[in-house]
Parts: structure tokens; C-alpha cells; sequence
């Protein structure tokens, strides 16, 4: 099976330049597109495709882009967005892409941006990958160079410029608006929808962002087709690969592209090489930090986007968060809220109060202070602080792993309060 995102991606090896790209077929799809294709035909081949975003949220990328206003009377400029701010806990699929192999990522936005005609694009990074910032301002003059980028490219008619912005270091930039706003120059703090960003986002103007390995995929679905993308899963409903992750006490943590709809118990096992020796599964984040907690009971399910969340879940961005039984639940979720607690934009109570509340009844609970109405009080901040309560997704996000690890691991939290101590240390 070819597997388009990371075939030319060799660990230890550095990334292809422009001229080395182009020998493996790199700017192909271009070409292809700007000579033989409408932008509304690209939009419905990736639509046709089943592409889904691969950021967390898995909406269909040809649909997203469909809301975009086309046509002689759209408003202009437009600006594509390709969101490289990767600060989930746990995810480091991004990098891989961006450190591997720049150009791919450059020639799919381009493609993404003719597709929605539009006219500016940015590459919003996250401020800590500076080998892929570097790499990338080295490809972005590259493709100026080449005529690639910039005025009538390959003599299409179609321009686009391309800017790298490196962020300050904030996990609220991940979601899209907030991302616009820090774009612009302002606090990073999301907006209210509607007007959804493909109607006015950056600027007041149509905007798209899509996550870096999703645009990633587009050369590969232009040059071989939908038909070919969805033959790529692994008999499941989503099309193509994924980019999984796997990180914990596991024999070999890293990341591999595998057909959609692996199986848990396919990528810990035989990936990831099983559990060390001494360590039994105890639960894992399928997606990031900010998913549910599933057990060993899940370990055949497959790991796309319907089968995870009937699970109970979320398929996230596919980075696996794996929990052994010598640790902890309670300072394994502490230690998620205290960085979503300090990742807050503090927009809106819920959130900017009741996520440091959460933080210190866990901690509390760590060091054998807290009592049985801390631990209902934790089931309550789950539905105080979940969805339809806050301005985003951002404390529903942090409430998924402490919502889920009551339910599979509540005990662990009621012998913190009977012991009067975390019975993972001490000898406990």
C-alpha cells in the first residue's frame, strides 16, 4: 500500500529540497490542478474523497471549504491558514511533517488555496518547532524562487503569497479563531459563531484553516483520486491514513501512517511493542490529553472517527497517551489540569475559575487532604464546565480525561481520601 503522507520521510535523514522533491513527483498535483482543473473540481474531489479533518474535529475538508463564497462578486482578499500551532499533550504528528518534509505541506496549501481562490496564506506555527521554522522559510523561498509561489504561478493566472508566523507559545491559538485573533495582532481569545471563519475570519474576510497534516494529503488525493484515498482505509468508513502516536511506558514510542481504523490493540502491540516489562495497561487517551480515557475492553476498537467516539471518546488528533498501573490516575489528571488551567485564555468564568478549582482539589487529593466531597464535587465541575457552558471547547476539552477516569478509576480516587495519601507512593 503506498502511503502518501510519509514515504519520502526518512528518520535521521535531512528533508528534500525543491529540486529533490520534484525528482519524487513533488508539485505534480500543481500542475495538474492549475492546468487542467476548475478550483470548484478540486473542492469536489477532495469532498468526494471522505477527507476529514485531521486536526481533532474530523469535519469533511472538501465540505469546509464548500462555504467559502466563490465567484466574480466574493470578497477579497481571501487567506488560507494552515494551523501548525501542535500543543496537545502527547501530539507530535505535525512535526514530523513539517521537519520531513516542508515542500509537501507547501504545495497542499497552494492547492488548498486555489481551490478557495484565495489570496494570502499563512503558516501559523507553533513558537517551540524552530528546525521546522527554519526549514520552512528555507522551502518558502524555494517556491518564490521557482515560481511557485507569488504572481501568476506556472502561468496560470492564479497568485498566492505565503507567510510563516511563529507564535508566542499559547494552546488556545490551536483553536481556529483565537488563532485569527493572534494573527491579527490581538489577545488570543476565540470568537462567537456565526459568522463562522469561511464567511469572515482574518481580517473581516473569507478564511480557511486546516491542520498541517491535513493539508498534507491533498497532492496525493489530486494526483491519484478519491476512488484511490478511500481505498487506502483499513475497511473502515473514514478514507485514507493516519498519522498515529503512541507515547508511555510502551517498548517503542513513536509515531507511524497506518490505514484508518488500525485497532488499538494493532498499534500498542505490535507498533508501539507492547507494554515495558513490569507495566500492565491500565488506560490510554486515544486523541491527546483533551479525549476520554478508554480501557483495556477497547483495545479492538478501531481507531477512527465513529468507532472511537461510540466507544465513548474521541479520536483527537491520533496520539496515544498511554497509562501504565504503577501510575497514578489522580496525578495522571493532575497533571493534565494543570495545564489546561494555565492554558486558559480566561474569557469566560467557567473556564478561567473553575479549572484552577479542579487543579487544586486533585492536588489536594495527591497529598491525602482531600475528603469524599472533593470527589463529587470533581463529578460536578465535569458538568459545570462541559459542553454548552463555556465560550469554547477548551474546559469541555479538560474535563474529558477527569470525567473519564472517575468512571473507569473512581476507586483510585475514593483510596486517596480513605488512605489519607496517594497509594502509588510510600509503598501503597
Amino acid at each position: 500500500m503506498e502511503r502518501p503522507l510519509t514515504q519520502y520521510i526518512h528518520p535521521g535523514c535531512p528533508p528534500f529540497d525543491l529540486r529533490e522533491y520534484e525528482m519524487t513527483g513533488g508539485y505534480s498535483a500543481l500542475r495538474k490542478a492549475l492546468g487542467s482543473m476548475s478550483p470548484e473540481e478540486v473542492q469536489r474531489l477532495v469532498q468526494e474523497s471522505g477527507l476529514k479533518g485531521r486536526g481533532g474535529a474530523g469535519f469533511n475538508t472538501g465540505m469546509k471549504w464548500s462555504f467559502v463564497p466563490m465567484g466574480e462578486n466574493a470578497p477579497h482578499p481571501k487567506y488560507l491558514v494552515a494551523n501548525a500551532d501542535e500543543m496537545e499533550p502527547g501530539t507530535f504528528k505535525d512535526r514530523l511533517l513539517l521537519e520531513g518534509n516542508p515542500h509537501q505541506l507547501i504545495e497542499g496549501m497552494i492547492l488548498a488555496a486555489y481551490a478557495i481562490q484565495a489570496d494570502i496564506s499563512y503558516i501559523f506555527l507553533r513558537w517551540a518547532y524552530k528546525k521546522a521554522a527554519q526549514l520552512l522559510r528555507k522551502s518558502i523561498h524555494e517556491a518564490y524562487a521557482a515560481g511557485l509561489l507569488g504572481k501568476n504561478i506556472l502561468g496560470s493566472g492564479f497568485s498566492l503569497e505565503m507567510h510563516l508566523h511563529t507564535g508566542v507559545g499559547r494552546y488556545m491559538c490551536g483553536e481556529e479563531t483565537a488563532l485569527l485573533n493572534a494573527l491579527e495582532g490581538k489577545r488570543a481569545t476565540p470568537r462567537a459563531k456565526p459568522p463562522f471563519p469561511q464567511i469572515s475570519g482574518l481580517y473581516g474576510k473569507p478564511t480557511i484553516v486546516n491542520n498541517v497534516e491535513t493539508l498534507c494529503n491533498l497532492p496525493h488525493i489530486v494526483n491519484n483520486g478519491a476512488a484511490w484515498f478511500k481505498s487506502l482505509g483499513n475497511g473502515s468508513a473514514d478514507s485514507g491514513t493516519k498519522l498515529y502516536g503512541v507515547s508511555g511506558k510502551v517498548n517503542n514510542p513513536g509515531c507511524w501512517e497506518l490505514p484508518m481504523g488500525v485497532t488499538v490493540r494493532e498499534l500498542i502491540e505490535e507498533h508501539a511493542g507492547g507494554m515495558k516489562n513490569g507495566y500492565q495497561l491500565k488506560g490510554f487517551l486515544p486523541g491527546g490529553a483533551s479525549t476520554d480515557f478508554m480501557t483495556i475492553e477497547h483495545l479492538d476498537v478501531k481507531m477512527d472517527f465513529a468507532s472511537v467516539a461510540a466507544a465513548g471518546s474521541r479520536l483527537g488528533t491520533g496520539t496515544m497517551v498511554v497509562m501504565d498501573d504503577a501510575t497514578c490516575p489522580v496525578g495522571f489528571v493532575h497533571n493534565l489540569q494543570h495545564f489546561f488551567a494555565q492554558e486558559s485564555c480566561g474569557w469566560c468564568t467557567p473556564c478561567r475559575e473553575g479549572l484552577p478549582w479542579v487543579e487544586k482539589m486533585l492536588l489536594s487529593l495527591e497529598h491525602g487532604t482531600g475528603t469524599m466531597e472533593d470527589v463529587e464535587l470533581l463529578q460536578m465541575h465535569t458538568q459545570w464546565l462541559g459542553p454548552g457552558n463555556t465560550f469554547c471547547a477548551l474546559a469541555p476539552g479538560a474535563m474529558e480525561p477527569l470525567q473519564s477516569a472517575l468512571k473507569y478509576f473512581k476507586e483510585d480516587f475514593e483510596r486517596h481520601v480513605t488512605m489519607h495519601r496517594c497509594p502509588y507512593h510510600n509503598g501503597g
